[in-house]
């Protein structure tokens, strides 16, 4: 595990930056996004794969003073590049409103479930998601099951980065 919760925080945006942009090319490489995806569709994505990131930090250390401290610097880590990107026509304040909105929504849905098995967890939060990343068409079938298990993946792979502590 890094030790350092400013340099697991790095390490897991590292990590983040690496890896969401691959999975948002195969989501839509694989068909299901109806249309051409937009902006927002990907921004969705962006608050769905980051959300992953930040449990798989729990998931490997559990939730304590430093796990927090080390959610603000990935967080911190994640804005900063953000606040470079030239091209980006969203204000960086409604990026951050909408990253906040998200993670008290996934975060609901997994208080409500999470007694009730991972798998439930999963598949309601891929349907938010996709909910979200369809707006405001509904999401196609088989969307839903496919960006909860990507979201699956991604915080399993954030929880086996921190622990490694590869970034």
């Amino acid at each position: 595990m890094i030790a350092d919760p400013a340099a697991r925080g790095r390490a897991l945006a590292a990590f983040f930056f690496a890896v969401e942009p691959a999975l948002w090319g195969d989501l839509e490489e694989s068909g299901r996004l109806p249309g051409s995806a937009t902006p927002t569709a990907r921004r969705e994505w962006e608050c769905f794969a980051l959300y992953a990131c930040v449990r798989g930090l729990v998931a490997a250390g559990g939730f304590n003073t430093e796990t927090a401290a080390a959610v603000d610097h990935l967080h911190d880590a994640v804005v900063a590049r953000w606040a470079v990107e030239a091209d980006e026509p969203e204000p960086l304040a409604a990026r951050r409103e909408r990253v906040a909105d998200r993670y008290a929504e996934y975060g609901r849905i997994g208080q409500e479930l999470e007694s009730r098995g991972a798998h439930l967890v999963t598949a309601r939060l891929g349907e938010a998601a996709a909910a979200h990343l369809c707006a405001p068409l509904g999401p196609p079938e088989g969307l839903a099951a496919m960006v909860g298990e990507l979201h699956e993946a991604l915080a399993e792979g954030a929880a086996e980065a921190v622990r490694r502590g590869d970034g």
